[in-house]
């Protein structure tokens, strides 16, 4: 049996009851009925009445029966009442003086402090004050702030990035008679893109997507481009370069072209490290040779002597480039140095005239066949290239040393140790493992010394 159903059966047992009863009859509706009749013009079940009074539904159906037994006592049961009233529309105060007057207590009423009705006020409305207003906007700019500033600390900490797109492969050929490439890739917006070759550097801007492109000039052989992108923002260049080879063939028929960019023709030096350098084209290697020619100028010649051996010729790869650079050690005197240039079957050849008058004290030391310590004095002080504490060089080093008057070394392995004086190959003056000191001081002869 539900509440509702208890309810309308307390109604009616107080209807019989009031039947049996000899007294006439009360046209006045009892308080259980005035209440039940009042829900149900407002059209509520006592669980709807429940969520809106928060008066638990097994109260609300004892009041409408007229059991107040089941109520928690008479306080409890004023306030229920109280409030059920406001809640139905009836007057809380009449509706307590029927419950007292159905009791049988005639006493007037005592003072009821006002229960606060327990149903919801309405919610409000959003609204917007002065206040609140400026808070969210406040709110809203230091966002906005903090997102440009978090934007540009990942953008300064991050280096660009660059990639090549055309060609697709990092090493391609060309057909033969291509003058010209368009290489083409991707970076940061607004990047500069930097084309290093070996006949100089050219630069590019990145479009607003990345986009790159840029035409190098193209020469037979191989041409390499390294390619770097910088951030114009922050100056950060990428972490890595690009590189791209294009070779452009050489034709079979086509005869070496040969460029000497040093010694110029006609040079006179003062020592013998004379740089050869220069460029070709069409060649697979160079060669480099040189013959005495005489005395310097101004000098006789030596009485009963033989000229002064020629070095070796020494034959030098071709760079990537079409570049090659050796050094040229020779004794005083005048010289040609003879430069050829060879290809495929064919050759082309430089000559270069030079006058070594040598100054002072020249000194080449070269480290062969195992490490040596090498300690030196220049014209009696200690060479800041070795230091105080000498230095190990290992199997191939080459150092030259230059005096006014005299350079001496002392080596930790006489053997290992080769001179060459003025352009004048001496060789190793001792055994290897022994450590000795030499004196040079031309004209003189190197001098065993006992300096440490």
């Amino acid at each position: 049996m539900t509440t509702r159903d208890e309810a309308r059966r307390g109604t009616k047992e107080l209807r019989t009851d009031a039947g049996r009863s000899p007294a006439p009859a009360d046209p006045t509706p009892s308080l259980p009925e005035r209440l039940y009749a009042a829900r149900e013009r407002k059209g509520v079940d006592l669980y709807r009445a429940e969520r809106d009074t928060k008066i638990r539904s097994r109260y609300l159906a004892a009041l409408e029966r007229g059991d107040y037994k089941e109520l928690p006592g008479a306080v409890y049961t004023k306030g229920f009442l109280r409030n059920y009233a406001l809640y139905l529309g009836l007057d809380p105060d009449e509706i307590l003086v029927q419950w007292r007057r159905e009791r049988g207590d005639n006493a007037p009423a005592p003072q009821v402090i006002s229960v606060p009705k327990p149903i919801a006020a309405p919610r409000r409305g959003l609204t917007f004050s002065p206040g609140v207003i400026v808070a969210a906007l406040l709110t809203v700019a230091v966002l906005v702030v903090g997102a440009y500033l978090a934007l540009q600390i990942l953008r300064y900490a991050k280096p660009p990035t660059i990639s090549v797109t055309n060609p697709q492969e990092a090493t391609i050929s060309v057909e033969e008679g291509t003058t010209s490439y368009t290489l083409k890739g991707m970076t940061i917006a607004g990047g500069t893109v930097t084309v290093e070759a070996a006949g100089g550097s050219r630069q590019a801007n990145a479009d607003s997507t990345g986009a790159w492109s840029l035409d190098v000039d193209l020469r037979r052989g191989k041409n390499q481009f390294k390619i770097d992108a910088t951030d114009p923002a922050t100056g950060k260049h990428s972490d890595e370069t690009a590189q791209v080879v294009i070779t452009l063939p050489f034709p079979q028929i086509e005869v070496p072209t040969l460029t000497v960019d040093q010694p110029a023709d006609g040079t006179t030096l003062e020592n013998g490290a004379i740089p050869v350098q220069g460029t070709a084209t069409n060649a697979t290697s160079v060669s480099i040779r040189a013959t005495y020619d005489g005395p310097p100028a101004g000098a006789t010649a030596r009485s009963g002597g033989s000229p002064p051996a020629a070095p070796a010729q020494i034959d030098l790869p071709i760079g990537d480039d079409g570049t090659f650079s050796t050094p040229l050690q020779l004794s005083a005197g005048r010289w040609s140095i003879i430069v050829t240039a060879t290809g495929a079957n064919k050759s082309y050849s430089l000559t270069r005239h030079v006058s070594v008058a040598f100054k002072g004290v020249n000194l080449v030391v070269a480290v062969k066949g195992s490490p040596a310590w090498i300690k030196v004095w220049v014209d009696g002080k200690l060479s800041s290239v070795t230091g105080g504490a000498g230095k190990t060089y290992q199997p191939g080093k080459t150092i030259a040393f230059t005096g006014s008057k005299s350079i001496e070394v002392r080596s930790g392995s006489s053997g290992a140790t080769f001179f060459t004086l003025n352009g004048q190959s001496i060789g190793a003056l001792g055994k290897r493992g022994v450590p000795e000191t030499w004196l040079f001081q031309p004209p003189d002869s190197p001098k065993k010394t006992q300096h440490q």
